[in-house]
């Protein structure tokens, strides 16, 4: 509709605004089309450098993890190359730590040398050189016992056999050099940090290159990220160290430790012999993967794409800028001049519709030389040929009068029936009809306050109407009909929804009141429950059938109007609309024994409506 109204009124019959829109079009789709493939290339050439950048991290991270590798190796050697300490190494694995220590005072006295051999004190200082260790540990195969030497200098000897727990089946498992910190070894040690990797070398006999046990040192994981030192000005997204099973070994952003990767499946990836494998994953992320499935890890690094998308959101915004300012100057350029042709084209229609129209004084005032100035050039001498041979030009104004009928409507003053009413009270009165006049009255006030618009409509107001239709018919029905009203005068100024509670009242003087009792009665009362004001209205009048009772509930929560409860329906839907669902009213009613109506409303409310 409003398409097809700009075309017919901008396009259809404007020839330069077709020619303008046509050539905005091919320049905007042009610049936007170059534009975007800079934006690609670009955006693909970042990428590829942050990339790279996180590759080369990802290298030190491996050439790190391959140095502690080594430095462990380095370690199981020297104990070798030095008898002394590799006898005592041997002496300390198969025999308690209090006869390695009778071992190596009777060592020391039958030669002060082989003191320096000390086991303990070559951890010492392993532990001194390196400080990314956290644990040194020698197990036996033969004593099936675990030596343990901390970063706090403390020594432990504990005994892990086949009958206090799975490490000797966990040393006899063929594991990857490097892995996660194994539970059970964890669980005997009592050490549960999770930034920690393990690297485990085994020990044999120099002599019989039989099995002794097992080197096993924990390094922090901590230590890994000094890797990351030279990369962190310009390292986007994070690098994690995974293990075979895919424990995290390693997190930059300390994330993941003690939780399964999310990213990648480990155990797949130990496989795949890429050495290098670049990719976009289903969850928004470029992964960087590094497989080491010599030595049973995965580097890993990730880079969000929002978070790449930082990286050229400057050279895409200049790109855009650009783009935007070239726009601006393919259409505008071409749209001044389009403009001042469609202008001084018009000015010739315009021209030749006064002309059309009978003045053949008109001029064109162009003076320029072009196509559309020879136009207007030849119009102008056309028209001074023509007055030389007309004398007189007789003009006929035709005078249209036009009438106005101006449809009186007529409007029901309320003062004129605000005294009518009074008259017809007067006269009944003066005839002695004093109920009809009490009548009257109360309708004539009824009207005055249902007609009256009012900025704040409380609840004081909603109880006087309820009063004074209620009036009407205590003075119909005389002595078999009372009413009561209980409203705290807290509660006077509370906002409500104009006509809440009148319908509800008439609801029952239609249906329910019963004339052949004397006692009919209705009871309306205010009470504040918590953050609801709750109006309760009781009546003991002919209740209402259950199958009744049921169709009216359901027409209450119908959402469609059918036409029918009009004011039950408009009073609940209104309550809901304004307030929510937990508002509006709620019926109970038994068959010969009356009617119960709640409406409740918010006890807190700005406005009535």
């Amino acid at each position: 509709m409003i398409i097809g109204s700009v075309y017919k009124n901008f396009f259809k019959n404007n020839m330069f605004m077709k020619m303008l829109f046509i050539f905005s079009m091919i320049s905007i789709v042009t610049i936007i089309t170059l534009s975007y493939i800079i934006f690609l290339s670009v955006s693909d050439a970042t990428i590829r450098r942050e990339l790279a950048i996180q590759k080369a991290a990802m290298e030190s991270v491996d050439r790190y993890i391959h140095q502690q590798y080594e430095s462990v190796q380095n370690m199981v050697r020297d104990m070798h190359q030095n008898e002394a300490l590799s006898a005592n190494i041997t002496y300390l694995m198969n025999h308690t730590y209090a006869e390695y220590v009778q071992h190596l005072t009777n060592g020391y006295y039958a030669n002060q040398d082989d003191y320096s051999a000390d086991v303990l004190k070559h951890f010492q200082n392993i532990m001194d050189r390196n400080s990314d260790i956290n644990q040194v540990m020698l197990y036996s195969a033969e004593r099936q016992d675990l030596s343990t030497f901390d970063q706090h200098k403390q020594f432990r000897k504990l005994d892990t056999n086949v009958a206090h727990s799975y490490i000797p089946d966990v040393m006899a498992m063929e594991t990857p050099n490097i892995s996660a910190p194994n539970y059970w070894i964890r669980k005997e040690i009592n050490q549960w940090d999770p930034a920690l990797y393990a690297i485990r070398v085994p020990i044999n006999n120099t002599q019989t290159l039989r099995n002794l046990g097992q080197f096993l040192v924990f390094f922090d994981s901590a230590g890994i990220g000094n890797a990351l030192d030279s990369y962190e000005s310009n390292l986007k997204g994070e690098i994690v160290v995974l293990s075979a099973k895919g424990a995290v070994l390693f997190d930059s952003n300390n994330n993941y430790y003690g939780k399964k990767y999310p990213y990648l499946n480990v155990a797949d990836s130990l496989f795949d012999q890429t050495d290098m494998d670049s990719m976009k994953k289903e969850r928004n992320m470029y992964v960087n993967k590094f497989v080491s499935a010599d030595q049973g890890y995965v580097v890993v690094g990730t880079v969000p794409v929002d978070e790449m998308a930082e990286a050229y959101a400057g050279t895409r915004n200049t790109i855009v800028s650009i783009s935007i300012i070239c726009i601006l100057f393919a259409v505008l350029v071409p749209a001044f001049f389009i403009i001042n042709f469609a202008k001084r084209t018009r000015r010739i229609i315009r021209f030749t519709q006064r002309v059309k129209y009978g003045n053949l004084t008109a001029r064109i005032d162009d003076t320029r030389d072009d196509e559309l100035g020879q136009i207007s050039h030849s119009f102008n001498d056309m028209l001074d040929e023509l007055n030389q041979y007309i004398e007189r030009v007789y003009k006929a104004e035709i005078k249209q009068k036009e009438t106005e009928l101006v449809a009186l409507q007529a409007r029901i003053n309320p003062h004129f029936l605000y005294n009518t009413l009074e008259v017809i009270r007067m006269r009944a009165i003066s005839q002695g009809a004093k109920d009809v006049g009490e009548m009257i009255y109360s309708l004539s006030v009824l009207f005055k306050s249902l007609v009256q618009q009012k900025k704040n409509y409380t609840l004081k107001d909603e109880m006087e109407a309820c009063r004074l239709y209620l009036e009407l018919f205590r003075i119909r029905y005389k002595d078999i009909f009372m009413y009561t009203i209980q409203l705290d005068p807290v509660h006077n100024q509370h906002p409500v929804v104009k006509l809440s509670l009148q319908p509800i009242i008439e609801n029952y003087v239609v249906h329910g009141i019963q004339t052949e009792r004397s006692d009919n009665q209705l009871t309306i009362v205010v009470e504040e429950l918590d953050d609801v004001l709750q109006v309760e209205v009781r009546d003991n009048g002919k209740g209402i059938e259950p199958a009744r009772l049921t169709e009216i509930l359901e027409e209450l929560e119908r959402p469609e109007e059918s036409g029918q409860m009009f004011g039950l329906r408009s009073v609940h839907t209104r309550l809901r609309f304004l307030y929510g669902p937990e508002f509006g009213i709620t019926i109970e009613s038994t068959l010969g024994e009356g009617t119960l109506i709640r409406v409740r409303y918010p006890h807190t409310e700005g406005t009535g409506i």
